[in-house]
């Protein structure tokens, strides 16, 4: 009996490898459109952010959540990726 590993991904705040089911997903969709990716299966480019206010706070300073995706972020998204983070 074997047991399924969950996959890891880079948050982009710590820098850390951690369970992508304990990371909140932002993504990038064609039109250029950024959200918060609630199922975490949305087409697009995806990056991912700990459920931690200090690690979303320093992809803001660092720009690093702009840099993922090659462009701006709207100041919205981070907006509600602090919601999101605070109420669980």
């Amino acid at each position: 009996m074997s047991l399924k590993k969950s996959p890891l991904r880079m948050c982009i705040g710590c820098r850390q490898m951690i369970e992508k089911s304990r990371l909140v997903r932002v993504v990038r969709f064609a039109d250029g459109q950024t959200k918060i990716d609630e199922t975490g299966k949305a087409q697009g480019r995806g990056a991912y952010v700990c459920r931690n206010p200090e690690c979303v706070q320093k992809a803001v300073k660092t720009g690093a959540l702009a840099r993922s995706f090659k462009g701006r972020v709207s100041t919205e998204v981070y907006e509600a990726l602090l919601k999101r983070i605070e109420v669980p």
